[in-house]
């Protein structure tokens, strides 16, 4: 009799482990699948760029830059990752220990409703506070600026600004560049062989 249930209890304990071996194999193999396919799926699609501020490096030399995040309704988003964005004139400033980002152009999103974004108001950008104390400091001694050079959406999921402190260029340093810019093509054009050059 003893034996009888010492062999059931014995069984019973088996079985049990088998099913918690069986449960804890299942949920390591669908973590690492996921784990596995969640990350192939995010490695094709790192960094998209959405909009790019070219202005800004034909009129300003680009002393640093600096990645931000930025605040978005939920419209705005879907309107940046269509690609409906405009950085032309655009500019960010501190104001009362905050980043903003003002003059940028967010098309209204196209099937949205009356909960519609207005295109040009003014979007908190997002910074960590050493690095805001740290930049304010830099565009208080040296009377720099801060110009959005790209947008951009990070591992397929967050909007970022690419924020760059800048200097103005003069006409004479814009002239120059465009003649290192046009002797640098020439000479590529005569490496490869591809027609005259000047």
């Amino acid at each position: 009799m003893l034996d009888n249930r010492s062999n059931k209890i014995n069984k019973i304990f088996e079985y049990i482990l088998i099913s918690l071996k069986r449960n804890i194999f299942i949920t390591l193999a669908k973590k690492i699948f996921h784990d596995k396919f969640y990350n192939m799926s995010r490695a094709n699609d790192n960094n998209k760029t959405v909009a790019q501020n070219r202005k800004a490096r034909h009129d300003y030399f680009v002393l640093d830059a600096f990645e931000c995040g930025i605040v978005l309704t939920g419209t705005e988003i879907k309107s940046v990752r269509a690609g409906n964005l405009n950085l032309k004139d655009s500019y960010a400033s501190i104001e009362n220990g905050e980043l903003w980002l003002f003059g940028v152009h967010i098309s209204p999103y196209d099937k949205g409703t009356y909960y519609n974004h207005e295109p040009e108001r003014d979007r908190k950008l997002l910074m960590h506070k050493h690095e805001l104390i740290r930049l304010r400091n830099k565009i208080r001694e040296k009377g720099l600026t801060l110009v959005p050079l790209s947008v951009y959406i990070k591992n397929g999921r967050r909007a970022k600004v690419e924020l760059g402190l800048v200097k103005g260029r003069t006409a004479h340093d814009k002239r120059d560049m465009i003649a290192d810019r046009d002797a640098k093509r020439n000479m590529a054009r005569a490496v490869r062989g591809n027609g005259d050059y000047d």
